[in-house]
């Protein structure tokens, strides 16, 4: 079939402090669908590899447009998500007169606000059917931190989300959401959504008990009796709208009622939040933690600085865990990464062997901390730093990147704000983890994906800053009402 790949991705954060706009996709991954090399830029983009693969088997012809792509900060202002949406149609009206398409998919994220637009990927399906009319597959995949909306769903899009979190399936759910809207182009499927919120916003990690179990429940629901997806969203917390929290999604044969099996689902998701909410102990407790575990066992102990993670909108700069390791005298540890790029661009301009007082982190705004003013060590430099991404075999640029001795402490400034997803933030500078007895990453559960195997204790700490664990300190204007946890019931 003629398949048109485009995609607008962008988890947003009403409280974040650090703007969005084109240029932020500039900085990130900016494909325009009339580039000569835009199919080739696209068919390099992780997120598309199972489906991709899938097309390839098929034997499909591909059909590129917009593909956009930023760190998560705050809402878009309303002219550049206008500009960026209006040109992802204008590029599926284009291939719609030639060559034609016969399906439609999408990468998005479904947390995405911009000025006037609580709901940019309702929004979206719903102008990108307007287009193709009423008949022709259309589907998207999602971050399974999707706010999910009336809107998306009516658009009559098959959306599909990822299961994982850290979300290590994108593939397998390119390849499931590829099969759907095979089967439909070929007349062999129809499918209709039923879906049910569920009163309640967190971070569920899927690697440990009971979440571990639950997913599997998902899995095994797929396939009999006629439901052949089903999609737990866990919603994103820190994106203020009515629509924000969980939900359950299921597609099934035309004339399957799915409605009991979303029901059990969803009351068995929500029976969960206590348990499967990842535990995030306030930074001191966090941090005593750590330090009785490295004394009391050998192996790695790992620390999340959860509330830091640039990867929900934070400014990845925070200096409070930092000035905490450096008070209580912590040694043989690590920490990264700060995003940095002055610090970054002094330290490599002194070179590798120099030592010299830098002020670092603690840039962007409160929440990121007051900057310590250190004598450092330049252990490392790096132009090109890269780390291994969630989809295997893909490279997550870092930009260029300093190791430095703080005391007794390694520390990864970093040029391109991003979270860590893997022990190469650490391992490119010469960070040889085996010797270290404490790792602090700035992320909120996808490091374990490239950590778990390393850790002989994890812990996660909330400290302050933009994704902050207890959610009733956070200045909600539209957040539906009631939700746990900020409402008992």
């Amino acid at each position: 079939m003629k398949l048109f790949l485009a995609g607008l991705v962008h988890e947003t954060n009403s409280f974040s402090p650090l703007p969005t706009s084109l240029q932020s996709f500039r900085e990130g991954v900016l494909i325009h669908g009339s580039e000569p090399e835009a199919l080739q830029r696209l068919i390099e983009q992780p997120v598309f590899g199972g489906a991709l693969q899938a097309a390839g088997r098929q034997g499909d012809t591909l059909l590129a447009g917009l593909f956009a792509e930023a760190q998560p900060a705050g809402p878009l202002p309303r002219a550049d998500y206008e500009r960026l949406r209006d040109e992802l149609l204008a590029d599926l009206q284009a291939a719609l007169i030639s060559p034609g398409v016969d399906a439609v998919l999408l990468a998005l994220h479904g947390a995405m606000l911009a000025e006037g637009y609580p709901d940019c990927e309702g929004d979206l399906l719903q102008a990108v059917r307007a287009l193709v009319g009423p008949d022709l597959p259309v589907g998207a995949l999602l971050d399974l931190h999707c706010n999910l909306s009336p809107a998306m769903v009516d658009s009559g899009a098959v959306l599909v989300a990822c299961k994982e979190y850290p979300h290590i399936d994108y593939a397998a759910r390119g390849a499931e959401l590829h099969g759907l809207l095979s089967a439909m182009q070929r007349g062999e499927l129809r499918l209709h959504a039923q879906w049910q919120r569920v009163p309640m916003v967190g971070i569920f990690g899927t690697t440990q008990s009971p979440m571990r179990e639950f997913v599997q429940h998902l899995q095994a629901s797929e396939g009999g009796g006629g439901v052949l997806s089903v999609s737990a969203l866990h919603g994103f917390p820190w994106s203020d709208t009515e629509y924000t929290g969980a939900a359950l999604l299921t597609y099934a044969r035309d004339g399957v009622d799915a409605s009991a099996l979303v029901d059990t689902l969803a009351q068995k998701f929500y029976a969960l939040r206590e348990r499967a909410s990842s535990p995030c102990l306030p930074m001191d407790a966090a941090l005593d933690a750590a330090l009785t575990a490295m004394a009391e066992s050998s192996g790695l102990v790992v620390l999340a600085d959860s509330a830091d993670n640039p990867g929900g909108g934070a400014a990845c700069d925070s200096t409070f865990l930092l000035r905490a390791l450096l008070q209580r005298g912590v040694q043989d540890a690590a920490l990264g990464m700060i995003w940095d790029p002055l610090a970054v661009a002094l330290a490599t301009a002194a070179g590798v062997g120099a030592r010299l007082m830098l002020r670092v982190g603690g840039k962007v705004g409160p929440m990121s901390g007051d900057p310590l003013d250190l004598e450092v060590e330049v252990l490392a430099c790096r132009a090109d730093a890269a780390q291994a991404g969630l989809v295997p075999g893909s490279r997550d640029p870092l930009g260029a990147a300093v190791a430095l001795k703080i005391q007794g402490v390694d520390v990864v400034l970093n040029s391109i704000r991003q979270q860590v997803f893997s022990p190469d933030c650490f391992t490119e500078l010469g960070i040889d983890l085996q010797s270290k007895r404490l790792v602090v990453v700035k992320s909120t559960q996808h490091f374990r994906a490239g950590f778990d195997a390393l850790a002989a204790h994890t812990f996660y700490a909330d400290t302050p800053g933009s994704l902050r664990k207890n959610l009733s300190e956070l200045p909600y204007r539209h957040l539906r009402r009631p939700v746990w946890p900020m409402d008992v019931g």
